[in-house]
């Protein structure tokens, strides 16, 4: 079926042993819940939700951790990137991880669930000094599996 469609977006994990098509655009979310930052050990976790018939893994499948009695988190156990959330209670749907796609910022977040976890410096960040990654590190050499 993924085969005769075209996709939308693209992702994959950091190492470049999973890699996934999406067949629809996801719908951007931030969740501050104190699972999520745990799952993704930031201050939130940033998850794009689309039907699940719309998701094709097109190298390698992530493996999984069942966090919850609700939710089961997809990740590559080569590398450790998490990369879906799925919720017991909506079978059909599916939760990839927003910077794990190729091009981030065709998922920007909609909304922020969990707030009651947010951390206290979370609406501080904008004023922080901000700082290229290329400035700090003179001849990185990156690893990662390129975007495409």
């Amino acid at each position: 079926m993924s085969e005769m469609r075209t996709a939308v977006l693209n992702g994959g994990c950091q190492c470049g042993a999973i890699r996934y098509a999406l067949y629809a655009l996801p719908v951007g979310t931030i969740c501050h819940c104190r699972m999520c930052q745990k799952a993704v050990g930031g201050p939130f976790a940033a998850l794009a939700t689309l039907p699940r018939a719309d998701l094709a893994w097109t190298a390698g499948a992530p493996a999984r951790f069942e966090s919850s009695s609700l939710a089961s988190r997809g990740f590559c156990a080569a590398c450790g990137t998490p990369l879906t959330y799925e919720g017991v209670s909506e079978p059909d749907k599916i939760d990839i991880t927003i910077c794990s796609l190729d091009d981030p910022a065709a998922a920007a977040p909609r909304e922020q669930y969990g707030v009651e976890s947010r951390v206290t410096w979370f609406d501080t960040l904008a004023g922080l000094p901000a700082v290229r990654t290329d400035a700090n590190y003179d001849g990185l050499v990156s690893r990662q599996h390129p975007d495409f």
